[in-house]
């Protein structure tokens, strides 16, 4: 199938779950007649249909809709399209009662066409396309209620969201179910969970989960790894404030542009300095470059910093370790002169390729070129020049790398274009785990400069980047990615250690210590239980290497070693365990 055969295919089966998203709204206008109909796009993986209704709806009211739902297609309607005024569309919506429908209409350009689509005794506000009758629907499924603000605002009210799926005949329905069940086993918010990874707390609050010791220590490499590569390519570490007053972020521009995003402390009207926690730390890093007058010799400044930052997500965005309100990230910026440009950004490039490679994720990304939108100037800062040259530049160096990557207008941050390394979860859904900007803009706002070769002043390029990007969704991407089971590497726990009976516990603690003073992560476990109990908890918890200790090992001063990758090893001497495990360990091995 070719790029176009595909989009048209994609297109068609987006048509159907629009269309099925409808037979949804007509089914619960049937049995609930006081909801109000929010609205119901297809999305990726199916459809949604939003509602306002005094009562929540059950997993037993979902079943009840999806027979409707069956009923209604039976009744073989046509889906009718149907133009009408503006005064004609919100006069039927207000006598349906329907507000959620008027605002939308009023919200229309003038010269909008309002049209709606009827089926049966429904009908509904939609710009369409949708299938010709409502038999077409083959195979539906109702999978999942939730809460969602009106309009994704959480200052408006919050509506009852159903999330359902459609596909052409029941085999792909099947199909895609079967799947379903497969990615929940490798859920990160169930897996981590299990595995005593990472937890939450309501009394906490949503968006801010607690790294528990086996998660800590997986961030904590992590950490460690990509500060000791920044610093072998040059990055210089910095450590600055998690908050700063206002007027620094009104000389960046966050003030005017990302103000919602932002946890604001302080009341201006009552006379109090108002500060905010920081959504990153770019404009920290960049006082440290103007402490001092730079010249062109200077340059390039690589500044790297492990940055715990502040995002003020909407709580219906809020999932897992994915989308977080409290995160830490491996930030950095890199400051050159325009003829370095080019270098450093493939040098950002390498650093990028080179951590997903080891983290064994570089097959499953793709990469997206985020683009302003020049139809929505007030979105950025700069001039529409810097805005051409620094997207000329990015895709110059693109294709000079020869990557493969798509294009998105209007997905370039406030003050330039990206390079977004996009990463889908076991759901489907994509997040960006890793960005590289080009700024020309924000140099000129904090009056950047460097002292050029002839003497005079000018302004420096800067590169934002990150490298393993936020250090809670790559651990939720690696908990999906290996369903638990880490490489020897990153594992919180690299060795269980487990004797057959409680008299074999002073052996099996000295070699726990022993391979605790090389450095390896190793837990004993000595109870008083049956060997093949502790094997199989063992497993469960994805320890790398299992290591039996009964009177045969102890005499021979080894351990029976059993390989979650290679299985039985059998019985191996205490130093030829060490070294096979300390290779493996230096060679990151996957």
């Amino acid at each position: 199938m070719n790029n176009q055969q595909s989009a048209d295919a994609a297109m068609e089966l987006q048509i159907l779950r629009h269309s099925a998203s409808h037979l949804l709204a007509h089914a619960v206008k049937r049995l609930f007649p006081e909801a109000k109909l929010g609205i119901g796009p297809a999305i990726e993986n199916g459809f949604y249909y939003d509602f306002d209704y005094d009562e929540r709806f059950s997993e037993d009211d979902l079943i009840l809709i999806e027979k409707e739902m069956e009923r209604i297609k039976s009744e073989r309607h046509e889906i009718e399209r149907i133009e009408m005024p503006r005064s004609e569309a919100v006069r039927i919506m207000e006598e349906r009662g329907e507000p959620y429908k008027v605002e939308l209409i009023n919200d229309l350009p003038e010269d909008a066409v309002i049209t709606f689509y009827k089926q049966g005794d429904f009908m509904d506000l939609c710009a369409g396309p949708h299938l010709e009758n409502v038999r077409k629907i083959k195979a539906f499924k109702l999978m999942s209620l939730t809460g969602a603000y009106w309009r994704g605002n959480e200052k408006n009210k919050m509506l009852q969201r159903i999330y359902g799926t459609a596909f052409y005949n029941g085999n792909e329905l099947e199909t895609y179910l079967k799947r379903l069940e497969e990615a929940k086993l490798r859920d990160h918010n169930k897996l981590g969970r299990e595995l005593e990874l990472f937890t939450t707390v309501d009394v906490i609050g949503q968006g801010l989960p607690l790294l528990m010791p086996k998660g800590a220590k997986i961030i904590q490499i992590l950490q460690r790894f990509v500060e000791d590569e920044e610093e072998r390519r040059g990055y210089l570490l910095t450590k600055t404030p998690l908050m700063a007053k206002k007027d620094l972020y009104e000389i960046s521009g966050h003030w005017q542009h990302y103000k919602d995003g932002m946890f604001v402390l302080g009341d201006e009207e009552k006379g109090e300095e108002v500060l905010a926690l920081r959504p990153m730390t770019c404009p920290f890093q960049y006082y440290i470059y103007k402490s001092k007058i730079r010249s062109y010799r200077d340059l390039p400044l690589r500044y790297g910093e492990t940055s715990t930052l502040f995002r003020n997500e909407f709580s219906g965005e809020m999932h897992g370790l994915i989308r977080v309100r409290q995160f830490t990230i491996s930030e950095g910026h890199l400051i050159c002169r325009p003829d370095q440009l080019s270098d450093e950004f493939k040098g950002v490039v390498d650093l990028v390729k080179y951590m997903m490679r080891t983290l064994g994720i570089e097959e499953d990304v793709s990469y997206r070129f985020s683009k302003w939108d020049p139809n929505n100037r007030e979105k950025y800062i700069g001039d529409e020049e810097s805005w051409e040259t620094a997207q000329s530049q990015m895709r110059q160096i693109l294709d000079e790398l020869g990557m493969e990557y798509n294009e998105a207008d209007g997905e370039a941050a406030f003050y330039g274009p990206k390079l977004d390394v996009q990463m889908k979860n076991v759901f489907g859904k994509e997040d960006t785990m890793i960005t590289v900007q080009i700024d020309l803009a924000l140099a000129e706002q904090f009056d950047m400069s460097y002292v050029d070769s002839d003497g005079l002043k000018k302004r420096p390029y800067i590169i934002h980047r990150t490298s393993v990007g936020c250090y809670e969704r790559t651990l939720a991407m690696l908990i999906e990615k290996y369903a638990g089971a880490f490489p020897l590497w990153l594992s919180p726990v690299q060795v269980k250690l487990m004797t057959v009976t409680e008299k074999f516990s002073d052996y099996a603690n000295k070699v726990g210590s022993l391979l605790k003073a090389a450095g390896i992560r190793v837990e004993v476990d000595d109870r008083n239980e049956k060997i093949g109990y502790k094997i199989r908890e063992a497993r469960n918890e994805r320890v790398p290497y299992l290591a039996v200790i009964g009177e045969k090992e102890v005499e021979a001063e080894a351990v029976s070693v059993r390989s979650r990758k290679e299985g039985e090893l059998g019985q191996i001497g205490i130093g030829d365990f060490l070294k096979k495990l300390l290779e493996e360990i230096d060679s990151k091995s996957i």
